[in-house]
């Protein structure tokens, strides 16, 4: 088992599925996960630390298991059978629970605990990435770009043009 970060949810643009990307920063490899619209938006607001009104079941799950004492330990991404990845749980108290690989990650977020992935996944499925820090320089440009209005460009008021926004 190898540790993976989880770098977020993202739409794949050529045929519009929906991802969570693990990266082993060691092998520099990414593993992409298909995952559905509600999974993909459970684990994006615990990313983003959004509180919902009532308790999602992600967070109903983190909450039970407080209240029985047990924490989740890890979650280990275990195996890869036709394109569907399986996911173990693992509890404080030694338990192993099946989770789907969504669910599972959703949770760790939530409880802040880490993901180990099967070397085997990482090698079959892992794709290589381009530098952290580019990846990371093209993100901050496209949130510009996604942002950016005219006035953005514009000078101080009777002032020369090119002013604007620095960052």
């Amino acid at each position: 088992m190898v540790p993976v970060e989880i770098i977020g949810v993202r739409q794949q643009q050529r045929d519009q599925e929906i991802v969570v990307l693990l990266l082993d920063s060691a092998a520099d490899l990414a593993i992409p996960i298909v995952i559905g619209a509600r999974e993909a938006s459970a684990i994006a607001m615990a990313q983003a630390g959004l509180a919902t009104p009532r308790p999602m079941t992600h967070d109903l799950l983190r909450d039970v298991l407080g209240a029985v004492g047990v924490t989740l330990e890890r979650v280990e991404i275990v195996a890869l059978e036709g394109g569907i990845y399986f996911a173990e749980l693992v509890l404080s108290n030694g338990v192993h629970l099946d989770s789907r690989a969504s669910d599972a990650i959703a949770l760790a977020v939530r409880t802040g605990s880490p993901v180990l992935c099967s070397a085997e996944i990482v090698a079959l499925a892992g794709v290589e990435i381009v530098d952290v820090d580019q990846q990371a320089e093209v993100e901050r440009f496209r949130d510009f770009l996604d942002h950016v209005t005219p006035e953005d460009f514009l000078g101080p008021p009777g002032g020369p043009q090119g002013g604007g926004r620095t960052g």
